[in-house]
């Protein structure tokens, strides 16, 4: 069934996103500028540029999942745009404020040995951090999840923070800021991202090949550009697969080349060492 087109929804304020962001933002220049001093290296700064510029990025990235007009688009008429809002939670914002976060101030925060910090710690290892990404996966694409959380606000916040402090975990083998909670060495880390770019094919396949839409709150809604619901989901499962699949498949190459460079870099004292004998050996000769 084809229901007619929707517009995108007016303009509507958000002011629990706004406050939340402020206090995020407003947290992390308090503690870079009050707390980072006591740890940081004498004629160093907290931070680094990059680490500011990352942060900024991440809060961003929250901030166009959560607000107008992604927010209302996915909560009232389209399960695509749902997707693409958790995709820039989980893929671009959190990863970006791991990046953001120096280890001075994830170990402020964290308290080693702390409860949290043993349980980031122990859930944060291949094996385990697998296992919460394939189970969040799932979750959080669970038909009667879905619909319960567009039709409660409670849940839908509820479901956003499960897949932001999920995703905290998932990436900590990546993108680990602290050397107490050390990310995986370059080979390892390369296949821990490929088994998670191919663990989301499952879902994504249900979503576009499906014959019948799975989530009732989007069937009979007007969708933007007058799709279908049942084309409206295909084209999730494909920003599923296709968009995540992708990210994944470039950091995966980033990190192969650059271990390569850095092996590269560290056998050539070795190669240096071995032609100057064999030139020695010829003017000898």
């Amino acid at each position: 069934m084809i229901a007619a087109a929707a517009r995108i929804p007016e303009w509507a304020p958000h002011p629990d996103v706004w406050l939340l962001l402020g206090a995020l933002a407003a947290s992390y220049a308090i503690a870079v500028l009050r707390v980072g001093p006591r740890f940081a290296a004498p004629g160093r700064a907290p931070v680094t540029r990059s680490q500011l510029v990352c942060f900024a990025l991440g809060i961003a990235a929250v901030w166009v999942a959560t607000d107008w007009p992604v927010h209302d688009v996915a909560e009232q008429s389209m399960y695509s745009v749902h997707m693409v809002q958790h995709l820039l939670l989980s893929m671009i914002a959190v990863p970006l404020l791991l990046l953001g976060t120096p280890a001075w101030l994830a170990r402020w925060l964290l308290r080693p040995p702390s409860l949290a910090f043993r349980a980031l710690r122990r859930l944060s290892r291949f094996l385990p951090a697998l296992i919460v990404f394939n189970v969040v996966l799932v979750l959080t694409h669970w038909p009667a999840l879905v619909n319960e959380s567009l039709r409660s606000g409670v849940v839908h916040f509820a479901v956003h923070a499960l897949v932001v402090v999920t995703s905290v975990l998932v990436w900590m083998p990546v993108l680990s800021p602290l050397p107490e909670i050390p990310r995986l060495v370059p080979p390892t880390r390369a296949a821990y991202l490929f088994l998670q770019s191919i663990v989301p094919t499952v879902p994504a396949s249900f979503l576009t090949f499906g014959a019948a839409p799975l989530y009732k709150f989007y069937v009979g809604v007007p969708h933007l550009w007058g799709l279908s619901s049942l084309e409206d989901q295909q084209v999730a499962g494909l920003i599923m697969k296709i968009g995540a699949g992708m990210l994944l498949w470039m950091l995966i190459a980033v990190i192969f080349f650059r271990w390569a460079a850095e092996e590269d870099r560290r056998n050539q004292p070795t190669r240096s060492a071995r032609a100057f004998d064999r030139e020695l050996s010829e003017l000898r000769g």
